[in-house]
């Protein structure tokens, strides 16, 4: 802090003149010369992103399994409509022995009827496991079961382990 001194009066009155002293504040900074943040300001805003992501990550976590179940039931489509074809061209549903693999390889003995392939590939459902199929079904009795066993690859199941079927 700067102690200046200076003179009070006119002095044309032929009153002397008194000494004062003036106290002159440091200039305030503003916020364009700060070149930092402060540790309180940086706490706060760690905070707001943590309440954030706590918020915000888990409703995206329930959205993948929602997408990949969605992308289930579509691929079993595709493969019912698949099967219905081959059940159209050899008026029978393969039998659980031959499962999906007469969709892209014709049964033996009866590749005349086969008119194949009903799919381009067989592809694993959206946790990387593969199709089931059943026939006669438990679901249908008179036609087929198509399933994934979902992210636990195991029959039955809640939440994300749900079975996706055409039922």
């Amino acid at each position: 802090m700067k102690i200046r001194l200076r003179k009070v009066g006119s002095g044309k009155t032929g009153v002397p003149c008194r000494s004062a002293a003036k106290v002159e504040k440091p200039p305030v900074l503003s916020s364009a010369y700060r070149q930092a943040f402060t540790l309180i300001e940086i706490m706060i805003v760690v905070i707001i992103i943590g309440v954030l992501a706590a918020t915000i990550i888990p409703q995206f976590m329930g959205t993948t399994q929602d997408a990949k179940i969605s992308a289930a039931k579509g691929h079993i489509a595709e493969l019912e409509a698949a099967v219905e074809r081959f059940n159209v061209h050899l008026d029978r549903y393969p039998t659980a022995e031959e499962g999906l693999k007469v969709l892209v390889e014709p049964p033996v003995g009866e590749d005349t009827k086969w008119r194949g392939p009903y799919v381009k590939q067989l592809r694993p459902d959206p946790w990387g496991n593969p199709y089931q199929y059943r026939a006669p079904g438990v679901h249908h009795a008179t036609s087929f079961d198509l399933w994934s066993r979902g992210a636990d690859n195991a029959d039955g199941g809640e939440g994300a382990g749900v079975d996706v079927g055409n039922w």
